[in-house]
């Protein structure tokens, strides 16, 4: 569980959103005494330009402000990635179901009724400016995983962009799936953390130009484990951890670290897997050149013959990069079925 060091006491930021002169009033009286620094503003346009320019903690909305009500700019703020984890409390004088239903809906954190009672207000902000700290401790971490990421991925010139084009190769195939939003953010982040664990992974053997003996091998097996470990702590990467832990799995078992066979292997594990081949392949590596999209091609479909692969989520992922002589039947332009090659990659 991750929690705040003792000696953090930054105030908490709130933005308070009324029409009413005398609301925004007594609301920033009551939460300034209680410690909180408040900013007001008077309708959902100001609402929505002072988060941008201060960063709220804690937004309390009334819902029945002129031009943009509080409803619509919880909704625009919730849709936002930058804002959509500041909470966000929804103040009405209205008790009908409907309102809080569209509140829910717009994804509003809290309701407050008018009138709103002083020790209400304060224990409300008070929990969810806790709440806003601890989400900033869990994202500046997930962050500096990410960082990790990308300097694990500049220990070889060879793959650099590789985690960047990975994310999108596998956000295009999860959106060509129809998979819902939830899915493509975890394949976004598991494109950039999927080789976290390559970490433990000496430079002897990541950028060893041949192949690997027995003994590097059997190292280089661990970085999914080891990836899987190092995110563990973080909640906020539970839906990215079967990725890290997984993409080196194949349908036939012959994958690791733990040979699962066919539905065993998550769907999302399986799409980076699918991606990660494509693009080992299509790059210049210290233990291959750079092969021509058709050849890679080539390469994925002898994979789905034989089982690793699903041929539906290659063919939606050839179809999603246009790759040049591609036809769902895994033929080249002329018709002529081609000619499996193997390829020596190192995982």
């Amino acid at each position: 569980m991750t929690t705040l060091p003792s000696h953090v006491s930054r105030r908490t930021r709130v933005l308070v959103a009324d029409d009413t002169e005398s609301v925004r009033a007594l609301f920033q009286r009551l939460l300034t005494d209680d410690g909180h620094e408040v900013i007001g503003v008077e309708d959902g346009i100001e609402a929505l330009a002072a988060v941008r320019r201060h960063r709220p903690d804690v937004i309390l909305l009334d819902v029945g402000m002129p031009g943009i009500d509080g409803i619509e700019v919880c909704r625009e703020l919730k849709s936002d990635p930058a804002t959509r984890l500041t909470p966000v409390v929804l103040v009405t004088g209205l008790s009908e179901l409907a309102d809080r239903i569209r509140g829910i809906e717009a994804g509003a954190d809290e309701f407050l009724l008018k009138p709103v009672h002083p020790n209400e207000l304060c224990a409300r902000v008070a929990s969810l400016s806790r709440l806003k700290q601890l989400t900033d401790a869990l994202d500046s971490a997930e962050a500096a995983f990410m960082a990790l990421a990308l300097t694990i991925e500049a220990r070889d010139p060879m793959t650099s962009g590789h985690c960047e084009r990975l994310a999108g190769y596998a956000v295009g195939l999860g959106c060509a799936l129809g998979l819902p939003e939830e899915d493509l953010d975890a394949l976004h982040r598991g494109g950039y953390l999927h080789d976290l664990g390559k970490l433990r992974v000496p430079d002897s053997v990541l950028l060893k130009p041949g192949p690997l003996t027995a003994e590097e091998f059997h190292l280089m097996k661990q970085h999914p484990d080891v990836g899987d470990m190092l995110c563990a702590p973080l909640q906020s990467l539970r839906d990215v951890r079967p990725i890290i832990r997984c993409h080196h799995e194949r349908l036939d078992g012959s994958g690791y670290p733990q040979a699962l066979r066919g539905d065993e292997v998550p769907l999302l594990a399986q799409i980076i897997g699918i991606v990660d081949v494509y693009d080992a392949l299509t790059s210049k590596r210290p233990y291959h050149d750079a092969l021509a999209p058709d050849a890679a091609v080539r390469y994925l479909m002898d994979e789905v013959e034989k089982g690793k692969f699903t041929r539906l989520y290659v063919e939606a992922f050839l179809d999603t990069v246009q790759v040049e002589g591609h036809t769902p039947q895994g033929r080249s332009a002329n018709g002529v079925s081609p000619e499996p090659r193997t390829f020596c990659l190192v995982p």
